[in-house]
């Protein structure tokens, strides 16, 4: 599966694959493996992200349009 968001996310915020693998505690050349999906990215990571960006998993992985997060509970 190929997460465009996550490259467009990293785009529209400013962000260097590099500072966004070192906020996840990975290698670059992996985190960029993510993006084009070449290599599957673990459930927790993409928690960070979500919480990175504010936007809701669902929105990271293209199962809605809507950024919007859930409530936390």
């Amino acid at each position: 599966m190929h997460f465009q968001r996550l490259e467009d996310l990293r785009i529209d915020n400013d962000n260097t694959q590099a500072e966004i693998a070192d906020y996840l505690g990975c290698q670059r050349e992996v985190y960029r493996r993510y993006e084009k999906g070449t290599r599957q990215i673990p459930a927790d990571l993409l928690i960070k992200l979500a919480v990175y960006y504010n936007v809701s998993i669902d929105y990271l992985v293209g199962l809605t349009n809507t950024k919007k997060p859930y409530p936390r509970i």
